[in-house]
């Protein structure tokens, strides 16, 4: 057994001792945990809530972080966000939700979904559907999650193979290289996978570039941080995303973000709300989004991934179980991808090769003209030096006499050079400047 489900079991008994009445338990469907029940002594959904997140604490060995409590649209419930480390499993990130309902006088029911924070995003929506088809507390209905549960899908294939995914019935999908658009009856419109590239105008590389005067092209990039806390900067970066796509979002409301886990040198931000974006049916839809980043490279650039849902908001509460098992379901075939990639950069990749082979050979000629240059310059300063040598010779009464057979120079004075080669003219000869051996004769 898994050791989070070891320890939330736990976490139910000792919930049961303390409430005196122990809380049901189900497994999520898709991993995670799921409690619901009466809070014995509890006459208010903050009582009921605070003591249900006094077992998370007493259990995980930290405080939990919560976020802002929100109603839960068309029920009398309200809920929170929250997460913990889990100190017992090596402080291992969990996330989860509370609800709490008044059912009668001084009568309180409360509930939580509870999962690793690396899976939460992809099981939170498949438990909020189970909770809500077990647990109805005055008619409670799902928080960001949904209370009709997923219909029927039926496995695709993207038609290049890039990834599959399943859809329901009277649903459509398109889409090559790993990003796909599924579209249902009801205008509902779940894109997966889309990617922009980003930069960084803080990094230091960018700058060194500005500050010689270098604009780079940044036509097509979003322009921002890579360092931000992107539940706080998902509106600013949301909308360059679209921007730069032609469409046009407006009256962005958030309800719900959190950091989760994503892929190795990935961070990632689970958001729900509301929003405008021109292109969709109905106006103002409910947004349902993960955003993900990639470390960016020495010069700031790095990857913006996007998948998300809209839907229109009067069927927002029939939808959600059915979007979330479809995002749930998305899987890329990552050899097909990464081939594709290479095949659409192989054109650009031969153009950088060319013009570094061009480079390479410009590179080359200044370095045979720099070595002419040095080479000319050397014998010019030889030259001179050879003459001032012989000039000095001249005024001191002195000649160079080379040695035919020892293959020697030596300064001598005129008279003993003269009588060297009048004692013999094959061996001796005087030697004039141009014929000088340097670091010999001067």
């Amino acid at each position: 057994m898994h050791s989070f489900l070891r320890l939330s079991i736990v976490l139910i008994y000792a919930y049961g001792v303390r409430a005196q009445t122990p809380m049901q338990a189900v497994d999520g469907p898709q991993g995670g945990k799921i409690f619901y029940g009466q809070v014995n002594g509890a006459t208010c959904p903050a009582a009921a809530m605070s003591s249900m997140l006094r077992v998370v604490h007493n259990n995980f060995g930290e405080k939990p972080q919560i976020g802002k409590t929100f109603r839960v649209r068309g029920s009398n419930s309200v809920a929170v966000f929250f997460s913990v480390a889990n100190t017992p499993q090596g402080h291992k990130p969990v996330a989860g939700m509370v609800f709490a309902s008044v059912t009668g006088p001084n009568q309180v029911e409360a509930a939580m979904v509870i999962d690793e924070t690396s899976r939460f995003g992809s099981t939170v929506n498949p438990m909020l559907t189970k909770l809500f088809s077990v647990w109805h507390p005055g008619g409670a209905a799902a928080a960001g999650g949904g209370s009709a549960p997923a219909v029927a899908l039926r496995p695709v294939t993207l038609p290049d193979n890039s990834a599959s995914l399943n859809i329901p019935d009277r649903w459509q999908v398109k889409g090559t290289g790993g990003t796909a658009i599924v579209t249902g009856p009801n205008y509902e419109t779940v894109g997966l996978n889309y990617t922009r590239l980003a930069v960084d105008p803080n990094s230091p590389a960018l700058r060194q570039y500005q500050r010689y005067g270098t604009r780079p092209n940044n036509n097509g990039k979003i322009v921002y941080p890579s360092n931000v806390d992107l539940t706080r900067a998902f509106p600013d970066i949301f909308q360059q995303f679209w921007r730069i796509n032609g469409a046009n979002p407006t009256g962005l409301q958030l309800n719900y973000a959190q950091q989760v886990q994503g892929p190795p040198g990935q961070r990632c931000a689970h958001v729900t709300g509301h929003v405008n974006l021109t292109g969709a049916q109905g106006g103002n839809a409910e947004l349902l989004a993960l955003l993900c980043t990639t470390s960016p490279d020495p010069m700031g650039n790095y990857m913006v991934m996007l998948s998300m849902a809209l839907v229109q908001p009067e069927l927002a509460d029939k939808e959600r179980g059915t979007i979330g098992a479809i995002l749930s379901s998305y899987q890329v075939n990552q050899g097909v991808v990464a081939g594709q990639a290479g095949a659409m950069a192989a054109p650009a990749i031969a153009a950088i090769h060319a013009i570094g082979a061009a480079a390479a050979q410009r590179a080359a000629a200044a370095d045979r003209q720099h070595d002419m240059q040095n080479q000319a310059w050397e014998a010019d300063q030889d030259n001179k030096a050879r003459q001032v040598q012989g000039f000095s010779n001249y005024l001191l009464d002195q000649s160079v006499v080379q040695d035919n057979y020892r293959q020697t120079h030596e300064t001598d004075w005129n008279q003993t050079a003269e009588a060297l080669v009048k004692s013999d003219p094959n061996r001796y000869e005087i030697v004039d400047y141009p014929n000088y051996w340097k670091g010999w004769d001067f």
